[in-house]
Formats: structure tokens, C-alpha cells, sequence
């Protein structure tokens, strides 16, 4: 635990004390000047020998002011509270295929690394989402449920991996049906980001999935992954990276992986989303962050933290309470006159 939260105000109360000592060293030098000028230092003792002389006790309240003042800016805290605020957000889910062809490297180093690079600068950049990530092939799975956290959402994110789940093959549908799943307790628009190189092998579902997407207001904004003359989808590689072997179907023959825009823009233009063939990550991620403007937002708690109390108060009103002391201290006691003063008064 740290006493202060600001303790960088404790130094400035090191050049605030010296500069108050100066003023008062100069201010003194001033005041004898110009008694010396106006007066004299003999006339201006007779002037003022009946006055009460200043206490320093003035003086000491005064620095210690600054000091309850400066101590106060710090920060001091101790003991903790639970914090919990809210916010309003818009919904997104992000699905990113992890199907064997998103190892093709039509799109270097592999497709996945490059859906993944552009995800991890699209949510530093969204901040005020909500986000859930699944991954899926013929199937769809729940990676990260829809949050605000950043960091969770960037670990989930960086470690997807092609052929990461049981299931083999690729369907459109179950992404957008998960993600309907997800979002239905949200009011409003949300949006869907489908990250895929956009082969489904089951396009008969794509239909109800359209209509799934409509009836729960999800918008999809599908993000083609590859390119449209295709790669061979490597399925053996060495420690050092070069491919060993190339994928091949049941019949013996290498798969060549193309992307297929059409279905993706199909799926797009059917849920009034939009449809992005990848570029590069800062082009992608500007064009999706601009595409996800407009969402409806609903009020959300945001985690709840644990924080130390801010002790500011208990330093504060004692500098106030010196500062009154120093205003209304009186002055010391008038000095008792000498039996010589006393003698001639007499006389």
C-alpha cells in the first residue's frame, strides 16, 4: 500500500517552504529599510514601545499551514472501499474462424496472424464496447464472454489457434447463431465482426441465420480474410517453420483455399452490415471502427475494484485550523517596564 497517492506534492512542499522563508527574510530586510528611512531605529522604538511584540508562535502556524496543505494535496490514504461504476456501451461480438485453411499463407505470415494483429488494435481502440469472442468452425464456442476488459479480451484474442477446437469444417450460421445467443439480452442494435476467409460448408443454414441476425438487431460487418486466387493450406510443418505437407481432401487431391466474398457479401448486405476485404491491420481496424459507430448503447456496471480511501480531509482541516490560528493568534504580552521607566514616570 502507498501512504500518499500523490506523493510528488510532498517535494513541492520543499521549494514552497524555502520560498516562504525568503519572503519573510526579505520582508523583515524591507520593513528595518524602511524604518531606518522613515524613522530611525530610536524613534520608531519609542513609537512602538508599547505595543505588544509579535510571537513567533504566528510564524510557526503559518509553515505549518503549508505543511497540512501541501500533505493534503498528496493524498494520504488508507483502508479500502469497493468501487463500482457504471457506463453506457455499445455490444459487439467478434468470431474469428479457426478452421484449418486460416493457416493458408496467401497473407503473410498466415491468415489467422493476421486477423489476430488486427483484433488486438481493434480493441485497444474501442472503448466504449462491450466485446465477446467466439471461435468457431462447423461450430461455434464461447472464447471471452462480452466485456469491457481490455486485457482479457487481447489474451483471448492472441491465443487462438488454427484447428484450437474438436470440430472440423466451416459454418457461417453457427458463428452468427452464438453470437445472437449472446447478445439477446441487449436492447437495440449490436453488431457481429466475422472474421473468415468466407468457405462454408454448410450454406443451407445461411439463410435462418440471416433471419436470426434480423430479429435480434445484429448487424455483421464480415471481414474477408485471404485472397481470391487462393493458397494451399499447409498441414505439416518443422520446428523452423517450412511446410513438410499440404492439406488434402478425401479423394487424395490438395485443397486450394480461395475466399469467397460473395457469401460474405451477401451475409453483410442481408443484415444491413458491411463487408471489408483485409488490407492491412490499421486499415481494417479503422474501417471496422468506423462501421461500429452508431450502435445503440445500454447502461452497464462496469467491475467493481477495490480502491484506498482518499484521506484528503483529516491533513485539509488542520492547515485550516493553523491558518485560523496564525489569522487570529494575539500578539505576545507588552514587556514589563524597568524600574528605571518606572522612576521617571514618577518624576
Amino acid at each position: 500500500m502507498e501512504l500518499f497517492a500523490k506523493p510528488i506534492f510532498l517535494l513541492y512542499l520543499i521549494p514552497a517552504l524555502l520560498a516562504a522563508g525568503l519572503a519573510a527574510w526579505l520582508g523583515l530586510k524591507l520593513k528595518n529599510r524602511l524604518i531606518s528611512i522613515l524613522f530611525g531605529p530610536l524613534a520608531y522604538a519609542k513609537l512602538t514601545a508599547g505595543l505588544r511584540p509579535v510571537t513567533r508562535w504566528r510564524g510557526v502556524l503559518f509553515f505549518l499551514t503549508l505543511f497540512f496543505l501541501f500533505a493534503a494535496l498528496a493524498g494520504p490514504q488508507w483502508g479500502t472501499e469497493v468501487i463500482e461504476a457504471q457506463g453506457t456501451f455499445a455490444q459487439t461480438v467478434i468470431a474469428v474462424d479457426v478452421s484449418a485453411s486460416m493457416r493458408a499463407q496467401d497473407l503473410k505470415p498466415d491468415r489467422l496472424d493476421n486477423a489476430k494483429n488486427m483484433l488486438r488494435m481493434l480493441v485497444s481502440n474501442l472503448k466504449d464496447e462491450r466485446i465477446g469472442v467466439l471461435a468457431f468452425t462447423s461450430q461455434a464456442f464461447i472464447q471471452c464472454p462480452i466485456t469491457t476488459d481490455a486485457d482479457a479480451l487481447t489474451y483471448f484474442i492472441t491465443s487462438l489457434q488454427p484447428d484450437m477446437l474438436p470440430v472440423p469444417g466451416t459454418s457461417l450460421a453457427a458463428p452468427v447463431q452464438l453470437a445472437a445467443r449472446m447478445l439477446s439480452k441487449y436492447p437495440g442494435q449490436k453488431a457481429l465482426i466475422l472474421l473468415t476467409d468466407g468457405e462454408d460448408h454448410s450454406p443451407d443454414e445461411l439463410k435462418a441465420a440471416q433471419e436470426t441476425a434480423l430479429k435480434n438487431g445484429i448487424r455483421i460487418i464480415a471481414i474477408g480474410i485471404g485472397t481470391k486466387e487462393g493458397t494451399l493450406i499447409p498441414s505439416r510443418t518443422d520446428s523452423s517453420g517450412r511446410v513438410l505437407e499440404y492439406k488434402k481432401d478425401k479423394e487424395g487431391k490438395t485443397v486450394v483455399s480461395k475466399l469467397d466474398e460473395n457469401t460474405l457479401l451477401e451475409l453483410a448486405k442481408a443484415t444491413g452490415g458491411v463487408y471489408i476485404p483485409y488490407t492491412t491491420p490499421a486499415q481494417v481496424a479503422a474501417k471496422v471502427e468506423a462501421a461500429v459507430k452508431g450502435l445503440d448503447r445500454s447502461v452497464s456496471r462496469t467491475a467493481a475494484r477495490a480502491a484506498y480511501k482518499n484521506r484528503y480531509a483529516f491533513p485539509l482541516i488542520a492547515a485550516m485550523l493553523c491558518l485560523a490560528g496564525y489569522l487570529l493568534w494575539p500578539r505576545g504580552r507588552k514587556p514589563a517596564e524597568s524600574k528605571e521607566e518606572k522612576e521617571s514616570q514618577k518624576r
